[in-house]
């Protein structure tokens, strides 16, 4: 029986093998969040016989919030609406906050609501900032008048406090101090899915990467970061940089060898993606990686441009950014969703620093290709072909005759700053100890009850694991049972039976270009306990294959 397309919950599995096989085999080619969505309407349909409920560990959307910033936004927009108020005021009608002796008043505000939550952090928010330079009055009104949302985001690309916090941000929390905030620019975007879609686009418009080109994904990774390179519009010519890397014991460490990171010398490889700490294997790049990747970049393919994408940096102690490595090549994606459990709020940045390769191969364009260019930004400025490439994307996201109405909603900027300012603080490192412990705890748990020992991997985030079947089945029961599985069953055929037997919906490493016979775990989105019992129904479903083997017959 087949499936239905775009209708997801209309899957129903064949009993006999060769209609199952070609069944799953069709999913082994979708995309892992489209495979996740038939596994839970398969779970949900199974419900009623379990006396426990659902297990979703197919997408990481952590169930941990920041909360402390939280209160400190909707304090200031009370505040806020009181300077509205102040300026004019009939019935429910108020008027635009104004800057003059905004920050006075705020103090006396603030004494007036000393204990009511959020007024410390916001306190403590603002003295994060004036450390590092930013002028406090200037800071508050421009929060005070973007929490309101009363006029366009101006600048477009972001506000300019906001964009100092996220400099600060950025350069402290995922640069380790190695690149200056002041060198960095920035755009805010709608989480990281607008920036991947912003990023994408922009380079095709402007032709670095035209249809055909030649760029490099190094994967297991995001699988958009391959599905949009396949799409029409790009048609790029993927090189895969495999992170096939083990140690001296044979076990895999999720690094890149350097015979695969150097397909990078090759000067028509004009850029890499990548998504640092790793997905799913949520693994850092090594000192060793990055020292080969810099040598690359410096001696044979100068101008590679490079986007990181590194929303799981914080979950690594001591985290450091390409961007802080080769900051001239690297375009940074980055997204507050999993660190402060935001995923709703869509809160991304685009940085770029000032001096950067993207611009540079900009002005280095044949001439028809910059006079085409030139007609496409005219609109914008005088002189187009001076126009960089982060300013480009911003006129590319609202398709550049709305670049006027372009930018992240001042709101949503200012709930940005606050998390980034609170992350800079005291209580801000005590919170990010908590949610790496959060996810240390449950990944012991998940290894426990597979009866494995849990992975010792340098610069792993936590946040996701990627769990070797083959290798959990060899263990158990042999290297003849591991050839009967790879040869009687298709690689999501556990992932099935899993969400039907047990109600645990898992994702397919191979749709993220990991081994075809591993699935993803993400350690942020359930309980602590959920962990133990996932572990538990792996181990009894490959224990169940393994049963049948013996047996001489199928797990039906």
């Amino acid at each position: 029986m087949e499936k239905s397309k775009g209708q997801p919950g209309a899957l129903r599995l064949p009993h006999d093998v060769a209609s199952r096989r070609a069944l799953e085999q069709s999913y082994e080619a979708e995309s892992p969040f489209e495979l996740r969505n038939e596994l839970l309407a398969l779970a949900r349909r199974h419900d009623r016989k379990r006396a426990r409920a659902m297990l979703d560990a197919g997408r990481g959307n952590p169930n941990w919030i920041s909360a402390a910033p939280r209160d400190a936004f909707w304090l200031l927009g009370q505040f806020a609406t009181d300077e509205a108020r102040r300026v004019w005021q009939e019935g429910d009608l108020a008027g635009m906050p104004h800057p003059d002796g905004i920050g006075q008043r705020f103090e006396d505000f603030a004494q007036r609501h000393a204990e009511v939550p959020g007024c410390q952090v916001l306190l403590e928010c603002l003295d994060a900032a004036a450390q590092r330079g930013l002028d406090r009055d200037g800071l508050l009104y421009e929060f005070v008048d973007g929490v309101i949302g009363d006029n366009y985001p101006t600048p477009d690309r972001i506000l300019p406090y906001v964009e100092r916090v996220l400099a600060h941000y950025l350069s402290e929390e995922i640069g380790a101090g190695r690149v200056h905030a002041g060198d960095l620019q920035l755009f805010a975007t709608e989480g990281a899915t607008a920036a991947m879609c912003y990023v994408f686009d922009s380079l095709a418009a402007n032709e670095l990467l035209p249809p055909g080109a030649k760029i490099a994904v190094m994967v297991p990774i995001f699988p958009p970061y391959i599905e949009i390179p396949a799409l029409h519009r790009y048609r790029f010519d993927v090189v895969e940089i495999r992170a096939t890397g083990r140690d001296a014991s044979g076990e895999t460490t999720w690094q890149y060898p350097e015979d695969e990171l150097r397909k990078l010398a090759d000067p028509s490889v004009r850029a890499l993606f990548l998504v640092n700490p790793s997905n799913p294997p949520s693994v850092a790049l090594s000192p060793e990686n990055v020292e080969t990747l810099v040598d690359i970049v410096r001696h044979h393919n100068p101008d590679l441009m490079i986007i990181t994408d590194d929303v799981y940096g914080t979950f690594v102690e001591g985290f450091r950014s390409l961007a802080a490595e080769l900051p001239e090549n690297t375009l940074l994606v980055y997204s507050l969703s999993k660190h402060f459990g935001v995923t709703g709020w869509r809160l991304g940045v685009v940085a770029l620093h000032r001096q950067n390769v993207f611009d540079k191969r900009l002005q280095h364009l044949p001439g028809e290709v910059r006079d085409r260019l030139g007609a496409r930004y005219r609109i914008l400025s005088p002189k187009p072909d001076a126009l960089p490439f982060i300013d480009r994307m911003v006129a590319d996201s609202r398709q550049v005759a709305l670049n006027h109405t372009a930018g992240l909603s001042t709101p949503q900027q200012v709930q940005m700053a606050l998390f980034a300012l609170h992350a800079l603080t005291t209580r801000g490192k005590q919170y990010k100890a908590q949610v790496r412990g959060i996810c240390h705890r449950r990944m012991g748990r998940l290894y426990r009850a597979l009866g494995v020992e849990m992975p010792s991997l340098q610069r792993w985030a936590e946040y996701y694991t990627e769990i070797d079947l083959l290798a959990l089945a060899r263990q158990r029961h042999g290297s003849d049972f591991v050839e009967h599985l790879q040869s009687a069953y298709e690689p999501v055929d556990i992932l099935f039976r899993l969400a039907e037997s047990s109600g645990i919906v898992l994702l397919n490493g191979g749709g993220f270009h990991a081994p075809a016979w591993s699935v993803r775990v993400s350690l942020a989105n359930l309980p602590d306990d959920a962990y133990d019992i996932i572990g538990q129904e792996i181990v009894a479903a490959l224990d169940a294959y393994a049963l049948a083997w013996r047996r001489g017959e199928r797990v039906t």
